[in-house]
This record gives structure tokens, C-alpha cells and sequence, in this order.
């Protein structure tokens, strides 16, 4: 049990990194959702930074996974290498998507804009591809620390990053908005150039943070040489290929949606139903932060415990409590939606339209946990390096995504868009049941995490349609489902006490 210690360590240490920050970024979604003129803007929000995420993924191609993987097939002189050939690659796709923006600016901003104001979406633009450049410099040196068991610094710099982003933002949408009110001094110093609830000092509070977390970050790079050995990277860019297309297949899966939900409902209706959208979606932050800090802790632990020979026993574990602590998330929230909606409030004109949206968070939950049950998965061919699998796995799940948006959501709008990841993460998760069985055979137990997923899913229900939110009821049935577990759990809590008795002695 000393190396799932070690692992549910790491994941505390590198999730409570990710947590705290993200949910500082969640407390800030009320300002956000009462400053912006209506849903429409914050549709606009999510909009833009859908499109974020997939370039993302484009520019870090991969290479955080590649390099935790090729780590520990170099000896230890050749670690350098691996950390050169890794920052070089995001340095080069970094180059070439500031060339491509800034060449072709005016069509871009053109296509985001469609008949509104194309003059600021290119300012829009410029910000992203800045904010883009910043956090893709930063992938390969943040996974250096991470390799380097150094959470403490790879802490702080992210908590220096969030800071940053709130203060800014707090300063150009609150705090300025009303000293030009009260104050000759600070009504003078905006004069000119402040916009009140202008949704681009999102974006600058971004850019600001980005580059001095990526300027904080010069010490780990102080060993960069920018040289390639390309034997070496050959055998790299062969690895990580097949990961950045399963993570670009990730984020369709994910943003796809919202990436063309102005496109599939266009006009104010579309951008209003996006900003719904996403709007309830921040709810399931949660269990998004949890799987964001399973991923975290996981990685480097499956590559490092890959060759202990009950690596498999371990993973089939880690796999039944990761499923287990997410359903009850998932059920937790859901029956707790009933004070949690007053966070997605809107301003005074609209203060209950995001509401319309709560009846899809249940489902939004459970596609977080089929995500993470899906990142579990995963482990067999990044171990066995088959990652072409991945390849064909997120290429079939990217279809299914794209199909059905075309078709659910200009009919069905964002219940559509839920729908449609639902349908894809399942498949997803068949795919990779069916060959990583064959190629790399873990024994889950499948009965009782299908059990947990369907009885999670079922309280969840009941909880929202049946006794519509109640909190008294709703966590009622919580507790009987947090008892039902420890029963059925009881043979393995009673080995861990047991276990934890015999180490104090």
C-alpha cells in the first residue's frame, strides 16, 4: 500500500496546486456574470477561450507526456537532451503561430467576428496569441519540476500566476470601474482608454500573468540549450505525435461545442445560450478539478511504478477508488445545487437566466467522471508505447463529437452538446476497455464500478427532478449513499486499518 501512499501524495500536493488556484477562478465567475452586460458576452468568454484550449494542445504537441516518458528511458546524463528536444519543439510551434497570427490577422479576426466588430476581435486575437506563446514556454519547464519531485516551487509559481490574473481583473473590472466614480485622481488616469465591464481586461489580465509566471520560471531553463539531437527526437516526435492528436480529439470532445455554438446557432440567441452554457458548467468545476489533479498525480506515478510486479493489482485499485470518489462528487454537488446555483447568478436585468441551464449539470458531472475513467484507461498504451492506439481512440471519439454537434445542436442547443460528449466518452471508453484488455490486461473489477457509476447517477436524478434540489432531502440521500459504499467497502477499510495498526508498531 506504500506506493498508492505515494501516489494519492502526489496527486494531494499537485491537486491542492491546481484546486485552490481554479477555485479562486470559479469565486471570480459572479464577477464576471454581474459586470458583463448579459449572457451574451460571457458567451463571447467562453467562446474565445474554447478556441484557447485547442491551440493549447497544439503547441505543447505533446510534449509533457513525452517527456515524463522518454525521462525514464534516457540514462541520467541524458536527461538534458530530453528537457532540450522537448522545449525546442513548443519554441517552434510557438514561432510559427506568432507568424501565422500576425499574417494573417484581418481573415481570423474576420471569421470569429461575423458581423460584429472585427477591429476588436483582432485586439482579442493579438492578446491570445501572446497569452498562447507565455503558457506553451512554460509547458516543458513546469513538467521539469514535476519530474524533479520540486511541488513546492511548482506551487508557487501557479499560485503567483492566479494571483496575478484576480488582481488584474479585479483592478480593471471592479475596483477601477468604481474609482472613476469617486475619485477626480483615478477618473483622470482612465480617461481615454477605460471601458467599462470590457470584456478584453480579461484577456490582458491573462497576458500579464502568463509572462511573468513564464519570466519566473528562467531558472529552470538556465540548462536549455537550443539544440537538437535528432536521433533522440525522432524517436520523441514519433511518441508524442500520436498524444497530441489524442489530446486535440480531447478537446473537441470537450470544447467542440462551444467552439462552434455561435456557428450552429448563430446571433445574439446562440452566444446567450453559450453564455447559459457555460455558465452551469463552471458548477461541475469540482469534479473537473479532481480529475485535473488525478492526471497530475497519476502520470509520473504510472511510468515510475510500471515495472513493480503488482503494477496492475495497484492500477485496478486505483482505478475502483478514483471511481468511487468521483460519484460521490458527482452526488454531492448535485444534491447540494440548490445554494450553489446563487454563484452563477446573472446582473440585475437577467438575475435568473443561467438558471435555465442547471437541469444539464447532472449530466455534465457524469461525462467528468466517464473523463477521468477514460484518462485511467489510457495508462495501457502510454506504458506499453502503442500510443497509436490513443491515435485511433480520440479519432473515432472526435467523430462521434463532431456528428452529433452538427446535428443535436442546432435543434436541441446545449442539452445537445451534452448529449453529444456523453455519447463520444463512452464509446471512447469501450474502445480502450477492448484493446487495452487485450495489449496490457488490468483486472478492474467492472461490476461494481459500473454499480457505483449507475447508483451515483440515479441519486443524482432523483435528488434534481424528482425532489427538484431540496437540500435537506437531497443530502439525506447522500448520507445513505456515503453508508451504502462504506458497507460495501467495509472488507477493504477494515485491511487498511489493520495495515495502518501494524506500521505504528
Amino acid at each position: 500500500m506504500s506506493s498508492v501512499k505515494k501516489f494519492v501524495n502526489d496527486t494531494v500536493i499537485y491537486g491542492f496546486t491546481t484546486i485552490v488556484p481554479r477555485m479562486i477562478g470559479f469565486l471570480m465567475t459572479p464577477i464576471y456574470l454581474r459586470k458583463f452586460e448579459n449572457a451574451a458576452v460571457y458567451g463571447l468568454y467562453n467562446y474565445l477561450y474554447s478556441w484557447v484550449s485547442m491551440l493549447n494542445a497544439i503547441l505543447a504537441f505533446g510534449m509533457e507526456t513525452t517527456y515524463f516518458r522518454f525521462l525514464q528511458k534516457v540514462d541520467s546524463k541524458d536527461k538534458d537532451r530530453v528537457f532540450n528536444n522537448s522545449f525546442v519543439v513548443t519554441l517552434i510551434t510557438s514561432l510559427v503561430l506568432l507568424a501565422s497570427v500576425f499574417t494573417f490577422i484581418d481573415p481570423i479576426a474576420t471569421w470569429f467576428a461575423g458581423d460584429e466588430n472585427v477591429d476588436e476581435y483582432a485586439k482579442y486575437i493579438q492578446y491570445f496569441a501572446f497569452i498562447l506563446v507565455a503558457d506553451a514556454l512554460a509547458v516543458v519547464p513546469f513538467a521539469k519540476l514535476r519530474a524533479q519531485g520540486r511541488p513546492i516551487r511548482y506551487s508557487y509559481l501557479k499560485f503567483i500566476n492566479i494571483f496575478i490574473t484576480v488582481l488584474s481583473n479585479l483592478f480593471f473590472i471592479v475596483y477601477l470601474s468604481d474609482w472613476v466614480k469617486s475619485s477626480a485622481f483615478w477618473a483622470d488616469f482612465a480617461t481615454g482608454w477605460f471601458q467599462e465591464g470590457w470584456i478584453g481586461y480579461v484577456f490582458i489580465s491573462n497576458l500579464l500573468a502568463s509572462s511573468i509566471t513564464l519570466l519566473l520560471l528562467v531558472p529552470e531553463m538556465l540548462t536549455l540549450r537550443l539544440r537538437i539531437d535528432r536521433p533522440l527526437m525522432k524517436n520523441m516526435l514519433a511518441y508524442s505525435f500520436p498524444i497530441l492528436i489524442a489530446n486535440i480529439s480531447f478537446i473537441i470532445n470537450e470544447n467542440l461545442d462551444k467552439m462552434f455554438f455561435p456557428k450552429l446557432l448563430p446571433g445574439e440567441y446562440g452566444r446567450t445560450e453559450l453564455g447559459i452554457y457555460g455558465a452551469v458548467s463552471k458548477i461541475a468545476i469540482f469534479l473537473n478539478l479532481f480529475v485535473t489533479a488525478f492526471r497530475l498525480g497519476a502520470e509520473p506515478f504510472f511510468f515510475s511504478y510500471a515495472k513493480n510486479e503488482n503494477a496492475r493489482r495497484t492500477y485496478a485499485k486505483i482505478m475502483e477508488y478514483f471511481v468511487m470518489l468521483m460519484v460521490l462528487v458527482m452526488v454531492g454537488i448535485v444534491v447540494n445545487l440548490d445554494w450553489l446555483k446563487d454563484f452563477i447568478k446573472g446582473n440585475e436585468l437577467q438575475p435568473d437566466i443561467y438558471w435555465t441551464g442547471l437541469k444539464v449539470v447532472p449530466f455534465i458531472l457524469l461525462n467528468f467522471v466517464l473523463l477521468g475513467i477514460y484518462m485511467n484507461l489510457s495508462v495501457w498504451y502510454k506504458l506499453t508505447d502503442q500510443t497509436r492506439f490513443a491515435l485511433y481512440i480520440s479519432l473515432t471519439g472526435a467523430l462521434v463529437t463532431i456528428v452529433l454537434n452538427f446535428l443535436l445542436i442546432p435543434i436541441y442547443s446545449y442539452p445537445g452538446a451534452v448529449a453529444t460528449t456523453t455519447t463520444a466518452y463512452l464509446v471512447m471508453i469501450g474502445l480502450s476497455l477492448f484493446w487495452g484488455q487485450k495489449y496490457y490486461p488490468i483486472p478492474y473489477h467492472f461490476l461494481k464500478i459500473i454499480l457505483y457509476l449507475v447508483s451515483g447517477l440515479g441519486v443524482s436524478l432523483v435528488s434534481f427532478f424528482i425532489f427538484n434540489s431540496n437540500f435537506w432531502i437531497g443530502n439525506g440521500l447522500l448520507l445513505l449513499f456515503c453508508i451504502a459504499i462504506v458497507f460495501s467497502e467495509r472488507n477493504n477499510i477494515e485491511q487498511l486499518l489493520l495495515q495502518r495498526k501494524n506500521n505504528l508498531k
